[in-house]
């Protein structure tokens, strides 16, 4: 089967591309640290496909910086530096809410549906202090709702920019900060309803056309969002298991 980005499990042909997925989230929930090696052969192993189709998925994860390869080591997972943190916050801030612009001119209702009903879970899990089910709602919101701005480009760079983000803060190096002397710690379960009554704003304004509205809206949310990594790691900037064959769904 060389040359064939795909395999074959279970009777059926696995992509390259759910490769790349199934390997790409691992990395980013850390069960494989930065600088760790990522060899072919226990991929492989790992996902249950052949060499080939795991081969073309770390091609793909270097391009998107997720890996990087080294003299006498092969692919190895990539070591974030501070810098790269910074300039991931610094282009967001400009994006997110553009995306949210474009998505207030052109979602069809079958977004604005997706939309809603994603708010009225994430509020109900919220409230209900389910809190370990908001991460992936949170994921599938801001994933529809960059489809909804109409532009595919657009789409996935605010996809990716999201996960490596989340990645980044995670995996970047050094001890986290100790909150200021008297300071108060949020509490997680307040922030995750104002969190939500924040995007069931933001989809108000995307439901009315309002550009202008939902750009700001998410300029807003998006800056406390990168307020909070900044916290979690103060980071000097510029300016302001898996397997493959399972459906997953998709802050």
């Amino acid at each position: 089967m060389s040359g064939d980005t795909n395999a074959v499990q279970g009777g059926r042909r696995i992509s390259a591309h759910a490769v790349c997925a199934a390997i790409r989230d691992d990395i980013v929930s850390g069960a494989y640290q930065p600088g760790s090696r990522l060899t072919e052969e226990l991929l492989a192993r790992r996902y249950g496909v052949s060499r080939v189709p795991v081969r073309e998925a770390l091609r793909t994860l270097e391009s998107e910086g997720f890996v990087t390869t080294r003299r006498h080591a092969g692919a190895c997972v990539a070591q974030p530096s501070e810098r790269e943190a910074a300039d991931l916050l610094d282009i967001r801030a400009l994006l997110e809410p553009l995306g949210a612009a474009r998505a207030a001119q052109r979602r069809t209702e079958a977004h604005l549906k997706v939309l809603r009903g994603l708010v009225r879970l994430g509020r109900e899990r919220a409230q209900g202090g389910q809190l370990g089910e908001l991460r992936p709602l949170g994921d599938w919101f801001h994933e529809t709702l960059a489809q909804a701005s109409g532009s595919p480009s657009l789409a996935a760079l605010l996809v990716q920019l999201r996960r490596k983000t989340a990645w980044v803060y995670a995996a970047a190096p050094g001890p986290r900060p100790a909150p200021p002397e008297g300071a108060v710690r949020p509490d997680p379960a307040a922030r995750a309803m104002e969190s939500w009554a924040e995007h069931g704003a933001l989809v108000d304004a995307v439901a009315r056309g309002d550009a202008d509205r939902a750009r700001a809206l998410a300029t807003a949310h998006t800056e406390r969002a990168l307020s909070e990594y900044r916290l979690r790691r103060p980071i000097p900037v510029r300016t302001s298991k898996h397997s493959v064959n399972t459906a997953s769904g998709r802050n």
